[in-house]
């Protein structure tokens, strides 16, 4: 994947699969604990990464340098940021939460200078600016249905999540990561990640619980396979070659999709406010991304 051309499908599909995750992550919120639920997709995703690995003859030997970057990966991305996402969608419609999560260009672009020395510009903090406050306007909007003190455990959550995201975005632009192969560092990670996973839900919860109504089964597979395996490698694929801030622009899409798929299936009600909000949010992402020429 080399080009312009080589990061355009990656781009595409990274957007319209995980578009649809929120919703997905949604239906998950049963009667099986938030944790399990994480550690089962994770299981299902290392299992399936691994033997990608081994279908297209990658190594899994990564050294223990390696196994220690994938785990310090797998923890941040696939325990931390999952475990945070699950809980805000307790509290906060999926489109929102979705609409939280775009805002990952801010610390992906600030801890990315802060190691890698990028540039931020003022434009950048301009439009940033812009785009919190139009996630204000729409956690406003949230709190004038439901009790503020839920809005605001879920945003808590929600940015959480979102800093755990970025450092595990930010880790990416290392140069073990570089020299490592991607999908055997994945898979790894999210092995180590489901482990963890099963450790934390076995304290916090108790023995694990699954439910089979087929729409869970069908989520867990979905969030496993085309939402990690097809993604993740795809999207840390458009931060190398990108960087982190500029692999980003998927952010400016998915808040937009995931918000449409929300209005269709969970009746997100839409008012002068939460319009106003959106179109913030959206605008101060595109100004923030197109001020950054990376």
């Amino acid at each position: 994947m080399s080009g312009g051309k080589g990061v355009v499908l990656p781009f595409i599909l990274v957007t319209l699969i995980w578009s649809s995750t929120w919703i997905v992550i949604r239906d998950q919120l049963g009667s099986v604990p938030a944790s399990w639920s994480v550690c089962y997709r994770f299981l299902l995703a290392g299992v399936a990464m691994a033997i990608f690995a081994r279908l297209r003859g990658v190594p899994l030997n990564i050294g223990g340098r390696g196994m220690v970057f994938a785990g310090l990966l797998g923890v941040a991305q696939f325990v931390m940021n999952f475990n945070f996402v699950y809980r805000a969608e307790h509290y906060l419609t999926s489109g929102v939460v979705a609409v939280v999560y775009a805002m990952l260009l801010i610390p992906n672009s600030i801890l990315a200078y802060l190691f890698f020395r990028q540039p931020v510009s003022r434009a950048f903090v301009a439009g940033s600016v812009v785009a919190v406050a139009g996630i204000a306007l729409m956690l406003a909007h949230e709190a004038a249905s439901v009790r503020s003190d839920r809005v605001l455990l879920g945003a808590a959550f929600a940015v959480a999540g979102l800093m755990s995201a970025s450092v595990a975005n930010v880790m990416q632009g290392m140069e073990i990561a570089r020299r490592l192969p991607m999908v055997a560092v994945l898979a790894w990670a999210m092995l180590i990640g489901a482990a963890v996973d099963a450790l934390f839900a076995w304290i916090m919860a108790g023995p694990p619980v699954v439910e089979a109504r087929w729409s869970y089964l069908a989520g867990i597979a979905w969030l496993g396979l085309a939402g990690s395996v097809v993604t993740f490698p795809l999207y840390f694929r458009l931060i190398q070659r990108m960087g982190a801030g500029r692999a980003a622009y998927t952010s400016v899409l998915i808040p937009v999709i995931a918000m449409l798929i929300s209005t269709l299936a969970e009746g997100y009600r839409w008012t002068a406010l939460a319009g106003m909000g959106a179109l913030l949010a959206v605008a101060g992402m595109v100004v923030a991304l197109r001020s950054k020429r990376v």
